[in-house]
């Protein structure tokens, strides 16, 4: 993604998995989300919670930053739209992607890749080498 581990900021956040089990936090960094396609694009600035975390999803998106991209989510159809400046966008689910978190998730050493949460609620599955 572009950064190191120096641009965390500390933080004593707890977060909890699905299970209830405390994942430990490793720091809070701010980077833009984009949604959609130009000309039909929103960005916001979203604080990412960095966590070590295993999960088939890829993204799980809630309250707050729906709310900041004034967005509405439509999970049947795996679409959500939000307004822009050139009428409504849309940001549909990455099946390829999907697929390929998943996957990921199940391999043999339980490390499928790091997790970022954005805002309050939102899992952004990344992969990470090492040093990056």
């Amino acid at each position: 993604m572009g950064y190191n581990d120096s641009q965390l900021t500390p933080t004593d956040i707890p977060i909890y998995g699905f299970a209830g089990v405390e994942c430990p936090v490793e720091g809070i960094i701010k980077l833009p989300l984009t949604m959609g396609q130009e000309p039909k694009q929103a960005t916001q600035i979203l604080n990412f919670v960095v966590v070590k975390a295993g999960s088939t999803n890829n993204a799980i998106m809630g309250r707050t930053g729906i709310h900041a991209f004034k967005a509405v989510p439509f999970s049947y159809h795996s679409v959500m739209k939000f307004p822009t400046r050139n009428g409504i966008g849309e940001e549909r689910r990455d099946e390829k992607m999907a697929r390929s978190c998943y996957v990921a998730s199940l391999r043999a050493d339980g490390v499928g890749g790091r997790f970022y949460l954005l805002k309050s609620w939102i899992f952004v599955r990344m992969t990470r080498k090492e040093g990056n």
